[in-house]
């Protein structure tokens, strides 16, 4: 059951981390997102090679023009599409989640039950959310590209296009974006009414901490149909907006500002297609 972290705690949780953890802690997380920008750098020129061979759905990632996207998919360009989903879904949301990584350790220090491995426990958490995330994407993107939804560049039509700025648009607007994004502005607010010890609990307030993060941003990732799955200007674009709507003061005004701008532009899409 989630306990609340006392007040006390709240106060001396900044005198308490010690140096080497503060460095392994942004180290770590430093580390996995560097490793996963440059995973997904290399891939699209490493996607055309032998292991791509037959992967009709993976083709506009590699720039391969000419392959018929109606083709059944294979388990390989399955698990590579999935790979890819997962590796980027990482790469974006790992460091706007580096504030909450480090205000558990901070908490779980205070009250005197500071452990790496819980840190590491409540990030994995957080992650296998995304992972799972991934999976459903990957379905989604399967479905969307037999169905012929999906350019060569793995972006849908305009007319689609622009639904789908609309309704991320709205979704910024929306009551469940704002509560969820009041939880990831306040890491201190989210564990002070989620906090649960021990290694387990440290694995369930990733996992809840991970729920709000995509109730958060899913709407967001939809983004990447429009501007192109694999642009990785567009990618970078989303991570820096996602960073700073959820660690500055600025993140509901960014929200609203950005919603109606999606809108906007959504129904200026839609209307030129």
């Amino acid at each position: 059951m989630a306990s609340a972290v006392p007040t006390t705690d709240a106060r001396r949780v900044a005198r308490t981390l010690r140096l080497p953890d503060q460095l392994a802690i942004w180290g770590g997380l430093g580390a996995l997102s560097a490793l996963a920008w440059l995973y997904l750098w290399r891939m699209p020129a490493t996607s055309g090679g032998a292991a791509m061979d037959g992967m009709a759905g993976m083709a506009g990632m590699a720039g391969m023009p000419g392959m018929s996207m109606a083709s059944p998919w294979s388990a390989a360009a399955l698990w590579l599409t999935f790979l890819m989903w997962a590796v980027m879904m990482v790469a974006m949301m790992l460091p706007s989640a580096a504030p909450m990584v480090a205000t558990y350790a901070l908490v779980a220090a205070g009250r005197g039950s500071s452990s790496r491995i819980h840190v590491w426990l409540f990030a994995g958490g957080y992650v296998a959310v995304w992972i799972a995330f991934s999976a459903v994407v990957t379905v989604l993107q399967t479905a969307m590209d037999q169905a012929a939804m999906l350019t060569g560049a793995m972006r849908v039509a305009p007319l689609m296009g622009g639904v789908i700025l609309a309704l991320a648009g709205a979704y910024q607007l929306s009551p469940l974006k704002r509560k969820c994004l009041r939880y990831c502005q306040s890491p201190l607010g989210f564990l002070m009414t989620h906090w649960r010890d021990g290694g387990a609990g440290a694995i369930a307030m990733g996992l809840d901490h991970g729920a709000f993060c995509v109730g958060c941003c899913w709407m967001l990732m939809a983004l990447l149909f429009v501007a192109g799955v694999m642009n990785l200007l567009w990618v970078a674009v989303l991570t820096g907006f996602v960073l700073i709507e959820r660690a500055t003061r600025w993140g509901e005004t960014l929200a609203t500002v950005s919603g109606f701008a999606l809108i906007a532009g959504g129904l200026a899409l839609a209307a030129l297609s």
